[in-house]
């Protein structure tokens, strides 16, 4: 008897709010790669993530512990009338939290726990030394990590030329740079003092041992301490407990939640590979467990192609156990590898990874899942892809939908977009102007659609428009650098020009961009605008990060209700006590921690995300209150602070970058690595720009639709005019056709690439053999 799926092969989506979309009904295939396309902020996300796969979401919710169900309310259900045909979905999103400093390829993927099971029951274990089970070949277990590092692989240490580097003054002056300031540094002062040391003489004149034993002690003698009176102020004496410079040092970098401190006390450290364990971070028992003859170490050293060689020529020669799980492992590895991914090392550590990257080792290990009739929703698994590494996502992706699943996709890149079996194009604008669904059917379809920005780039492409190459005002030459797989590299940039760093995955390029400094002859101005996050919490927002928000905390400040009331400027500031809702310290969320899954950021249930107490929500400035001036769009607060210029300028500069549908006070957390970036780019554009600047973008058109990309070269060809210089690495070969002049690094990534493939205008490169590259730029020329 046929079932419910039998009967209707569709998601039917009735009524979808989320966000700006507007009532939105649309029927989306199973069974099929559907692919949602728009510009970006059109609302294709919060159709696939926020709607559909939220909706997935919280049906698994309701599906297990009551403990969870409670917590439904609180994580919030999409705003949609009806979803119906929706079975269990995975979610593969570049935004999910970044991982952490002891997270690796191995871990992200699970091939780890492959090698050390393959160690464990198949390794050369010393003679009289016991077998080994799988926990003592982790350097994240008691039982594996060594115990000088605790699995780290790295020491921190600290000298005196660190902790002391103006030797000439005094310990009251401060000579000890490395200890805290304001009243922690005053009382480690006066506990010396009290100790009997000399606070006033110069460093360089203590005694030697009075100088190691202020600096490097493990003791904490607790001593009382009679403070200096000061006038008015009445100070009791108290115990103090005394703590060494370095002993603070490290402390603070190990447990310290916050960033600041840690990065500053890092200032103070040097680090350098475990002498016990050779940065292995492994137990020398582990160590001297070899398969094929080399340590677990070794082989998570080796990149993923390589390994799968090392596998195959012991499976030939290995005992049945050794046969099988090497058969494992090399399957595992062969998804990885498919990915364009076989240049990284099982060691290689997680956050140094692309959010790119990250998504396709995650895609990897759903590959080898098995699982099937289930949803997979993927936030543009092209990012950070070269065209040639596309191609093999491709079959990827096939192989998901052949093996009984649908792939729904959040996608700019064309060629992806063409191989979709449906196509849903949400727009036709941004924001306020987005919000419907244009097209929902075949990709030829999107032909009718005459609101569509999309079908321009799919149907009108014409040849690449030809234009003049720009004239060095001069070269920076680079290198030799050795670093990564890059050899005594040298290579020259043109000054006052636009330059396209290109090459597949692992080819070097973002090593060699990394390079690029201020201290360079020719330079001037460094300006590097990278992916980061622009905060971590929903407290930073793109308001805080541009300097708009002081802007705006002022003309509330000088409202008539403001004054009556005796409101400053940090009334209105949701970081500080006073005008913020005290429940979420002005967050606007709460964080719920949910068993087994990652924590989620919820709106506060008492302000409901506005973030301020009611007192301060009564303060209007034409009409509005801060929380909603804080929820305007960039494009809406642009007309709202017409008449304001130093709200103009601000805003006129994320207008300038494609950023108009952003909201002021939308969370970083809610920000992708592209989105962060314009807004760096942003902020550095409505600075007054003396002099030549270099401005180095790596990738900036990831998360981009190719309308934006052609409003974001606008302003990067802008800035050359102007006379800067500016370096993209760049895989959208209609911004290197763009280009000025390109660097082709290759051939492959990791040890295969590292060289300069091919070099000069778009059409030299374009025609060069032997490189990747070059077919795919032809063909952008070519349009």
């Amino acid at each position: 008897m046929p079932g419910p799926r039998d009967l209707d092969p569709y998601v039917r989506v009735r009524g979808a709010r989320e966000h700006n979309l507007r009532a939105v009904d649309v029927d989306v295939p199973r069974d099929a790669l559907v692919v949602f396309t728009g510009v970006s902020g059109s609302g294709k996300s919060s159709l696939a993530f926020g709607t559909i796969y939220a909706e997935a979401q919280r049906r698994y919710f309701e599906s297990v512990a009551p403990y969870a169900r409670r917590l439904i309310h609180q994580v919030g259900a999409p705003k949609v009338g009806e979803v119906t045909g929706l079975p269990p979905a995975v979610s593969l999103e570049q935004r999910r939290s970044s991982p952490g400093s002891r997270s690796s390829v191995g871990t992200v993927t699970t091939l780890s726990n492959s090698l050390r099971m393959l160690f464990s029951r198949a390794g050369d274990h010393p003679e009289g030394a016991g077998r080994l089970n799988s926990d003592a070949f982790s350097p994240n277990t008691a039982a594996g990590a060594c115990p000088e590092c605790h699995g780290l692989g790295r020491v921190h240490s600290t000298g005196e030329e660190l902790l002391v580097p103006d030797p000439g003054l005094s310990i009251r002056e401060g000579a000890i740079a490395a200890w805290p300031g304001a009243w922690q540094g005053k009382n480690l002062r006066d506990v010396l003092e009290a100790l009997g040391y000399d606070v006033d003489r110069p460093w360089r004149e203590l005694a030697r041992e009075d100088r190691d034993w202020i600096l490097f002690t493990d003791e904490q003698p607790v001593v009382t301490v009679h403070p200096v009176r000061e006038a008015g102020r009445i100070q009791r004496p108290y115990q103090g407990t005394y703590t060494s410079a370095r002993r603070y040092v490290l402390r603070t970098f190990a447990d310290s939640k916050s960033p600041a401190l840690r990065a500053r006390a890092e200032r103070f450290l040097t680090s350098a590979p475990c002498p016990a364990c050779g940065g292995s971070r492994l137990r020398p028992e582990a160590l001297a467990v070899t398969f094929a003859g080399r340590t677990i170490a070794e082989l998570a050293a080796l990149p993923l192609t390589e390994l799968a060689e090392v596998l195959e020529r012991a499976r030939a020669g290995g005992g049945e156990t050794a046969r099988v799980l090497t058969a494992d492992l090399a399957g595992r590895i062969g998804t990885v590898t498919e990915l364009g991914l076989g240049y990284l090392s099982l060691d290689r550590p997680a956050p140094s990874l692309s959010p790119g990257e990250l998504q396709r080792l995650r895609l990897a290990t759903q590959l080898r899942s098995g699982l099937f009739g289930v949803v997979y929703v993927l936030d543009e698994p092209s990012a950070g892809l070269h065209p040639a590494d596309t191609e093999a996502l491709l079959v990827v992706l096939d192989r998901l939908k052949a093996a009984g699943n649908s792939v729904f996709v959040v996608e700019h890149h064309l060629g992806v977009v063409r191989r979709a079996d449906w196509l849903v194009d949400v727009g036709p604008g941004a924001g306020e102007r987005g919000g419907r669904v244009l097209h929902s059917g075949p990709p030829e379809g999107l032909r009718a659609a005459g609101e569509s920005v999309t079908r321009r780039f799919l149907f009108d492409r014409g040849p690449a428009p030809a234009r003049r190459v720009r004239e060095p005002s001069g070269w920076l030459k680079v290198g030799p650098v050795t670093r990564h797989n890059l050899r005594g590299l040298e290579v020259e940039l043109p000054l006052g020009a636009l330059t396209a760093v290109t090459g597949v995955s692992g080819s070097g390029k973002s090593t060699l961009v990394g390079e690029l400094s201020g201290e360079l002859p020719g330079v001037g101005r460094l300006v590097s605008v990278d992916q980061r996050p622009i905060g971590r919490t929903p407290r930073s927002n793109l308001a805080t990060y541009t300097g708009l928000f002081d802007v705006v905390r002022r003309l509330f400040t000088a409202t008539e209700e403001a004054r009556a009331r005796g409101y400053r400027a940090g009334r209105f500031s949701f970081n500080v006590a006073g005008g913020r809702c005290e429940t979420c310290q002005g967050e606007g969320f709460v964080s719920v921690e949910l068993l087994f899954l990652p924590s989620t950021y919820t709106p506060c249930p008492d302000c409901g995300g506005a973030r301020y107490n009611p007192r301060t929500l009564e303060v209007r400035f034409r009409g509005r209150n801060i929380a909603e001036v804080l929820d305007l769009t960039v494009e809406a607060a642009a007309e709202f602070f017409a008449d304001t210029p130093a709200a103009v300028r601000s805003l006129g500069a994320l207008l300038d970058v494609g950023l108009g549908y952003l909201r002021l006070g939308q969370p970083a957390t809610e920000l992708s690595g592209g989105e962060a970036q314009r807004i760096k780019l942003a902020a550095e554009l409505q600075r007054v720009r003396r002099g030549h600047t270099l401005y180095v973008l790596d990738e900036p058109t990831t998360g981009l639709h190719p309308a934006d990309v052609e409003v974001l070269m606008r302003q990067l060809h802008g800035l050359v005019d102007a006379g800067h210089s500016v370096v993209v690495v760049e895989h959208d070969m209609d911004v290197v056709a763009g280009a000025d002049r390109v660097i082709d690094l290759g051939p492959g990534g990791g040890d295969e690439g590292g060289r300069v493939v091919a070099a000069g205008t778009p059409a030299e490169v374009a025609g060069a053999s032997g490189s990747r590259t070059a077919p795919y730029l032809a063909a952008a020329l070519r349009g």
